[in-house]
């Protein structure tokens, strides 16, 4: 089992960046794929980015490709999700989630984190 903590969020304007990490506990880290995901106000959970095991491949929603940048570092246990170029359709809860294989879909991973809030302001 794995337990994740989200940390990063906060409020940034249009145009800024943002670095989320989330660090994991436990010491099978990296044989878990990441992903990251966000969930508007009234919307459902929608994927951003995931990263394999060894960070040898990525992938990324269309909305958030070119902006945003997916990585982990095994040895810290941490993935982070580095966000450039925001915008307030960026706004969102943003949760870090642990599974057997780096795909897009939510129900293809185990464990989750709390969140942390992300508002890009106008």
């Amino acid at each position: 089992q794995v337990q994740l903590v989200e940390s990063g969020g906060g409020l940034v304007q249009a145009g800024g960046s943002l670095r989320l990490s989330c660090a994991a506990s436990g010491r099978t880290f990296s044989s878990y794929a990441m992903g990251w995901f966000r969930q508007a106000p009234g919307k459902e959970r929608e994927f951003v980015a995931a990263i394999s095991r060894s960070g040898g491949i990525t992938s990324y929603a269309d909305s958030v490709k070119g902006r945003f940048t997916i990585s982990r570092d095994n040895a810290k246990n941490t993935v982070y999700l580095q966000m450039n170029t925001m915008k307030p359709e960026d706004t969102g809860v943003y949760y870090c989630a642990a599974g057997s294989l780096a795909r897009n879909g939510p129900r293809s991973y185990d464990y989750w984190g709390q969140g942390t809030q992300v508002t890009v302001s106008s």
